[in-house]
């Protein structure tokens, strides 16, 4: 079900798209996903996790522009689509300054709804699975309202996410803006920081190091691990959906695996020798996390195509890239 979007022939079909967090691993695939189909796109990024050398090859395009920019603050320009992926999704980073996540969510979205509001825009925001919290209901459907800590460490993240869905849905009553709302289960791919820090780039970078790897828990919990690729192109579904779909719609794999598993996987496929370290269970990490993606598949004919061994074997060799050329100019220094 995935392929890339066919490029606008008239130029009234031609979009100018603003991606809020386009330098980050989602944003800069999404930012190449719509430039690749002709249309016009500012990557707004604020670089606090977005990296400069994610989008490096994109301004060689005429079509793309940046701005560097924090949401916190407004901001005013003329765009016809927005999509708000501006904040960091790993514990290590959000965790790093909790209110700043929370502003990025809260008063992020709230800068990003007038700004529909007054360019008459259409807006995805990019929310998670994470509104779920630690689940009891298995697999987790939209209608499913949530078991979320309101005030432990992943709270900043997690509440700030569930505030920032009341507030588009606040003004698609109010305003009649067209919202639509997503809800990523884990994702990766190339473009992921070393130090992301979610289970599938610790496992990799520490298998290709020869280092051990951590499992936090006794590795029996759950993930569904769906690849960019996958995702993006439900971004983009989701984005040029009916108006009547508001969601907010599950994007994840639905095939689910214990962190045991992962980690017994990338192993192999890195020929690493590195043993396996177990360590206790991080606070709040749910037990379970598997999407309901009959919404998705209904609404938008979408559902994920990489398996997980394909998935990761590009992804490691993302990672065995940066690693080696971090190795090459520390050498260098020398």
């Amino acid at each position: 079900m995935q392929g890339d979007s066919p490029v606008p022939r008239r130029r009234e079909d031609r979009k100018r798209i603003l991606v809020a967090g386009g330098a980050g691993f989602l944003g800069s695939h999404l930012c190449e996903r719509l430039l690749g189909a002709g249309h016009q796109v500012i990557c707004l990024d604020n670089f606090s996790t977005g990296l400069r050398r994610n989008i490096r090859q994109l301004k060689r395009s005429d079509a793309f522009s940046v701005i560097a920019h924090d949401i916190i603050e407004p901001i005013d320009l003329e765009v016809d689509e927005i999509y708000n992926l501006a904040c960091p999704a790993s514990p290590p980073h959000y965790q790093a300054d909790p209110i700043h996540t929370t502003k990025t969510c809260v008063l992020g979205s709230l800068n990003l709804l007038e700004l529909a509001v007054r360019r008459r825009a259409r807006i995805v925001q990019a929310s998670t699975s994470e509104v779920y919290g630690d689940p009891n209901v298995h697999p987790q459907v939209e209608s499913y309202w949530g078991n979320v800590n309101p005030f432990g460490p992943r709270a900043c993240y997690d509440e700030g996410k569930r505030c920032a869905e009341a507030l588009f849905f606040d003004f698609h009553k109010t305003h009649q803006v067209e919202i639509k709302i997503v809800r990523i289960f884990n994702t990766y791919g190339p473009r992921m920081r070393p130090d992301d820090g979610r289970v599938v780039s610790n496992f990799i970078v520490q298998a290709l190091k020869g280092e051990d790897i951590t499992i936090y828990g006794d590795g029996s919990q759950t993930r569904s691990f769906c690849f960019v690729d996958d995702l993006i192109d439900g971004f983009v579904r989701t984005m040029a959906s009916r108006p009547s779909v508001t969601g907010p719609i599950n994007l994840g794999n639905p095939a689910e695996f214990t962190i045991a598993a992962l980690a017994d996987e990338v192993v192999q496929l890195t020929g690493s020798r590195s043993k396996i370290t177990y360590r206790p269970l991080l606070i709040d990490d749910p037990r379970r996390r598997r999407p309901d993606i009959s919404l998705a598949m209904r609404e938008l004919n979408w559902c994920p195509t990489v398996n997980l061994s394909a998935g990761l074997t590009r992804t490691i060799r993302h990672f065995d890239g940066l690693l080696t050329r971090a190795h090459r100019a520390l050498k260098e220094v020398a």
